[in-house]
């Protein structure tokens, strides 16, 4: 049963990071199903080392170099998979016209403007606001970005169950996940999540609004290409985790 478990940790670190896992798992398209209660569970790490990085490195250099050093680590360690996701959805939805054409563009290696221009904000805005609250609180900057991975992939996940897969891209990384999904999977994947909003204040706020940017993100994919793809799967976890930032910031802005 623990190996098992293991085994299902592996092969969701392996597929949305490029830290490195043994070579004997045993990876099935059954068990990338079930690795997905895991996903959150990676975020955990990743939010972890993120954070080590910045705390080590404000303490010998100024808190924008040590941020700076976090999201390099941060883009390194998982080969810009959710970034990537959403540089694809922004030129989807901005330079196509109908259902299909947004497919394509989303399917198109290369970046265009739309693109181009949501990377630089994501990352200015993230930047932005890690760098404010590092002002107001080196712990809660910490806890802040321990959060924010874990939750906002349990929120990303969350749209592969309330939303249709509409790519009919059979290279898709995430098309197994579409087709076979179990509700304990995403039971396990959303409690792992959410013990990581125990690391800030003003959870029930934090809750309320994310539950509510989830609702409007939902109605939005529905509306540009009825349904969900990879791409906005990593578009959905860029946006959640700067909301979580954003939240962060403002609750430590008050209670200081």
């Amino acid at each position: 049963m623990l190996r098992q478990q293991l085994n299902l940790f592996y092969i969701a670190l392996g597929f949305l990071t490029r830290i490195p896992v043994p070579a004997s798992i045993d990876y099935s398209q059954k068990n990338l199903n079930q690795a997905s209660r895991y996903f959150s569970l990676v975020g955990w790490l990743i939010g972890f080392l993120c954070a080590l990085i910045f705390w080590l490195g404000q303490l010998v250099l100024p808190a924008a170099i040590a941020i700076l050093l976090s999201m390099l680590f941060s883009i390194l360690h998982t080969g810009c998979f959710h970034e990537d996701g959403l540089a694809d959805t922004c030129d989807g939805f901005g330079g196509g016209w109908e259902v299909q054409q947004k497919l394509t563009i989303m399917k198109d290696s290369t970046i265009g403007t739309y693109g181009a221009s949501a990377l630089w904000f994501t990352y200015t805005i993230k930047f932005a606001l890690l760098f404010s609250l590092a002002e107001l609180s080196i712990i809660n900057t910490v806890f802040a970005m321990i959060a924010a991975h874990p939750v906002s992939r349990a929120v990303s996940t969350l749209m592969i169950f309330i939303l249709p897969y509409v790519s009919d891209s059979k290279t898709s990384k995430v098309k197994p996940l579409a087709e076979s999904q179990q509700m304990i999977d995403l039971l396990i994947n959303l409690f792992i999540g959410a013990i990581a909003l125990l690391l800030v204040d003003d959870i029930l706020w934090i809750v309320l609004a994310l539950a509510i940017s989830t609702g409007l993100m939902h109605q939005l994919l529905l509306r540009q290409i009825g349904g969900f793809t990879g791409d906005t799967l990593g578009a959905v976890q860029q946006i959640s985790e700067l909301l979580i930032y954003l939240l962060v910031l403002i609750s430590t802005g008050t209670i200081l």
